[in-house]
């Protein structure tokens, strides 16, 4: 299977379980007190799906660029989007803001540690990435607000 190929399933499986695990129509979430600068829950998918075909796009441009330890660049873009996913589960289904932030932090370490590597790759498809790293930052900052607000 190409990379590219591999990247853009890696990714479809990511949203499409992320979308599973969140439930921002839930009694518990419309219940959570939230910061005055959280963006409005239709910001949410309208800023996830050009992120999520950033996401597929730069790692499988990065992952064709370099045969050269492809495999642990496939490992850790799957590790990252396994992570990304799982913090649907952790903050929504589990109804935790303090486990989403517990995987939030795992998945800016991994967020810098893809990033890193896709400049060693392809400069050009880090760039494509980097919004998708910032956006997870806030991402953090607003789940450390929830925890702190709940």
């Amino acid at each position: 299977m190409s990379p590219r190929l591999t990247t853009g399933l890696l990714t479809l499986a990511a949203a499409a379980v992320g979308t599973l695990g969140t439930k921002p129509d839930s009694a518990w979430y419309r219940a959570l007190r939230k910061p005055s600068w959280q963006p409005p829950a239709v910001a949410f998918p309208l800023v996830w799906t050009p992120l999520y075909a950033a996401i597929a796009w730069s790692t499988g441009r990065a992952a064709a660029a370099e045969e050269e330890r492809r495999g642990r660049y496939l490992a850790l873009t799957g590790a990252n989007l396994a992570v990304n996913a799982g913090w649907c589960w952790a903050f929504f289904t589990a109804r935790s803001p303090r486990g989403g932030l517990a995987t939030i932090a795992v998945l800016d370490a991994l967020n810098l540690a893809l990033l890193r590597e896709t400049v060693r790759r392809d400069p050009a498809a880090a760039a494509a990435l980097a919004p998708y790293v910032a956006w997870t930052g806030f991402a953090t900052a607003l789940n450390a607000a929830h925890v702190r607000l709940n």
